[in-house]
């Protein structure tokens, strides 16, 4: 099992981000999550701090950091701003099936000129048709000599119109489901890629979500990672390894929460007395911090797993799933805790309510992580 205490090293990666979130991101996060705009600017002092790529290797560019590390940053990270997280650490999804799938000659092809400079990719597997069942793509895939044709559209993808490269899971044979998936490596410039415009978002409001249109679009065979029908198992492995991270990042969300909520019981007065006095308060605080907790040693956990060289299914959707569900139920505290002025858009923790429940949502939504959990608990029984 893990220590408890972080090494020198996890402790300066922690106090980067920390300082990062809290100076460049947090100033501008009510702004951002107001007109839904786009930070690139910020996005770029992410990359030039070695706050991208984090899941890539250092021989290719990136920062090379294990996930137990990558976890400590996403969670410092969403406490400034989870919108700005999700589209800073997009790049850790979508270059994933390069990592797990690609073969060497094509991790150093697509890897070390896209970490050069700073650059944006995207995931590239939900449908309008379907997104938790990703063994019914539509998108196909047609061979054409040394080539494949895409043709097909993606939707809720993270960074898409601002992405250069893509990751896209299409269908060999629809017939075969999800053992006729293949992966590929798209990049934007191909001709009949065509992104669409950013979707109007309850939460995460400083991400670009959009759609991304496949039409004629020839890939070169060289392109596809592994073999035909090794797509779909690629994207779960994929999300085995990103899912954790997505608890990391409701765990900051539910950390600020808890931090504005108690900060602020000992400032309101009723009654003639701070409301840190009423015991009401005292007991919402108090089930607030044991869900942050809980959140932080599940996702630690996971990580921990998952570097050990455990597969980390189990672990990394108990973590995704408890650490999303108590983020909504902080960040609804904290409003409760604020009362009307809670509901005002005037005070941050609103913005905290939208931004939890994405993470309900996205990276296969709660009821899947149940059925995952379900699915492998019982593994062990047969």
């Amino acid at each position: 099992m893990p220590e408890f205490s972080l090494t020198p090293d996890q402790e300066s990666l922690r106090d980067l981000a920390r300082k990062f979130a809290r100076t460049e991101m947090a100033p501008h996060a009510a702004e951002c999550d107001r007109t839904a705009r786009f930070p690139e600017e910020i996005y770029r002092k992410a990359y030039d701090l070695g706050l991208m790529n984090l899941n890539v290797p250092t021989e290719f560019g990136g920062s090379g950091l294990g996930l137990f590390e990558q976890c400590l940053i996403v969670e410092e990270l969403a406490y400034g701003c989870a919108g700005m997280t999700t589209s800073i650490i997009a790049n850790c999804l979508a270059l994933e099936p390069i990592l797990l799938g690609g073969s060497p000659e094509q991790r150093r092809r697509f890897l070390t000129p896209f970490c050069a400079s700073y650059q944006l990719a995207s995931f590239a597997l939900t449908e309008p048709s379907g997104g938790s069942d990703a063994g019914a793509i539509r998108t196909r895939a047609r061979r054409d000599g040394d080539a494949y044709v895409l043709e097909g559209e993606k939707c809720f993808i993270t960074n898409a119109p601002h992405a250069s490269l893509y990751t896209v899971f299409a269908t060999v044979d629809p017939e075969r489901k999800h053992k006729g998936i293949a992966a590929f490596v798209v990049p934007r410039s191909a001709k009949g890629v065509s992104p669409g415009k950013d979707e109007e978002k309850m939460g995460h409001r400083a991400s670009s979500t959009g759609t991304v249109r496949f039409e004629g679009v020839r890939v070169p065979a060289e392109d596809r990672l592994g073999e035909e029908g090794d797509g779909f198992s690629i994207a779960m492995r994929t999300l085995d390894q990103t899912r954790t991270p997505i608890g990391a990042l409701a765990t900051g969300i539910a950390q600020a929460a808890l931090d504005l909520a108690a900060a602020y019981s000992l400032k309101r007065e009723t009654f003639g007395k701070p409301i840190s006095e009423h015991q009401a308060i005292q007991i919402k605080l108090a089930n607030m911090a044991q869900a942050v907790h809980a959140a932080r040693l599940l996702t630690w956990h996971a990580a921990w797993t998952i570097d050990h060289g455990g597969k980390g299914t189990l672990e990394s959707s108990i973590a995704k799933c408890f650490a999303s569900d108590a983020a909504l139920d902080v960040a609804d505290e904290a409003i409760q805790t604020f009362g009307g002025y809670g509901y005002m858009k005037e005070y941050p923790v609103e913005k905290l309510l939208r931004d939890a429940k994405l993470t309900q949502i996205y990276e296969g939504a709660n009821e899947i992580q149940r059925t995952v959990i379900a699915r492998e608990l019982l593994r062990a029984y047969q």
